[in-house]
């Protein structure tokens, strides 16, 4: 082959040119495949895709709901102020009373006799101011002899007043209507003072303690309208009349109560119930519970994406939630919720966010 070409030069130039062609047809190609996929864009190419739905907030009712438990308006453990003997159980245990109503008697003992003399010391020293001042008043006798007298008449009403007072204990009265609930002692017992002798409780309103977190304390106020739901399914109807000033140390929590009307004084106190105050209106949005999820932090919260195409995790507060829907409230009043590929995506990721209807 060479002995041809060295003896026909024209074709070494036509095989030159041949090969000179060649390389510039491969070269154009080269540059026209680089420059198609300089022109394809780098988000088609690298970034995830997700596909978003716009959500506008709407208002919401907001509720409150708290475990409590129903308890007695007023209980009072009623205690001997003497000693003596149960005298007599004027009223039954279960029993219905009235204010000022007796409810046990003990044994006066020595009591009306010292209450006899004790009026009549004083009826005696009385006498004797009366006197004193009459013959102050002809200068007969000194200001400190009328002074001695008048401070013998006011001891002598002190003991008196004690004298009344100890008689009157001896009948243990209801302080308040209600329901004598309990009785610690029996006909004959002896008791001394501060011992227990009835339980008294007002039923005719109730109260029901719950504790409040305290992030949402803030949301109650005095009178706001509470729903008392009973096990049973009947429901109460209150209003919120104490929010505790402190958090208990243990739980961080606020102790609030709810008043009760119970005009037909239902045998409720101990039992459980649930409370749903209403707090007014919230902005929220309503979305699948299955776009909730956790943050590192154990944060409960939604993904969306921003106006930079930028994945943004935002904490929610759950409003209420069913198998099918969930309100939450915390988010941007518009927001372009991811709702396909939340799960491969992280917060500050760049995606490529389609709109739902539009992914391929």
């Amino acid at each position: 082959m060479f002995s041809l070409l060295s003896k026909r030069p024209w074709l070494i130039a036509i095989l030159l040119s041949v090969l000179l062609v060649l390389w510039l047809l491969g070269g154009d190609v080269l540059e026209s495949r680089t420059d198609v996929d300089a022109a394809q864009p780098v988000a088609e190419k690298s970034l995830s895709q997700v596909t978003v739905s716009w959500q506008q907030a709407s208002p919401v009712p907001s509720k409150q709901v708290l475990q409590g438990q129903l308890e007695a308006w007023r209980t009072v453990e009623l205690r001997a102020q003497v000693s003596g003997t149960v005298e007599r159980l004027d009223q039954h245990k279960g029993a219905a009373v009235a204010a000022g109503q007796v409810l046990l008697s003990l044994s006066p003992e020595s009591r009306p006799a010292q209450l006899a003399r004790e009026q009549a010391e004083v009826r005696q020293r009385e006498a004797a101011v009366t006197a004193a001042r009459r013959l102050r008043t002809d200068k007969l006798i000194s200001a400190n002899d009328l002074l001695k007298v008048e401070t013998e008449l006011a001891n002598a009403r002190v003991r008196l007043s004690a004298a009344q007072l100890a008689m009157a204990n001896t009948q243990i009265r209801a302080p308040f209507a209600g329901v004598l609930d309990g009785r610690q002692v029996e006909l004959g017992d002896y008791v001394q003072p501060g011992q227990p002798l009835l339980t008294l409780v007002d039923i005719a309103r109730l109260k029901v303690s719950a504790q409040v977190p305290q992030q949402e304390v803030a949301k109650l106020q005095l009178g706001q309208p509470v729903r008392v739901e009973l096990l049973d399914g009947a429901q109460l109807q209150g209003k919120v009349h104490f929010i505790a000033a402190a958090a208990e140390p243990g739980s961080r929590s606020f102790r609030v109560e709810v008043s009760v009307d119970n005009p037909q004084q239902l045998r409720l106190a101990g039992a459980s119930a649930t409370l749903r105050i209403d707090t007014g209106a919230v902005m929220g949005h309503a979305l699948s519970p299955a776009l909730i999820s956790l943050d590192k932090a154990g944060r409960m919260g939604v993904k969306w994406v921003n106006a930079q195409q930028q994945v943004v995790f935002t904490p929610v507060q759950l409003l209420s939630v069913s198998s099918e829907q969930a309100w939450v409230s915390g988010l941007p009043d518009k927001v372009a919720l991811i709702t396909l590929g939340q799960g491969f995506v992280e917060p500050g990721e760049k995606v490529l966010a389609v709109e739902a209807g539009e992914a391929r």
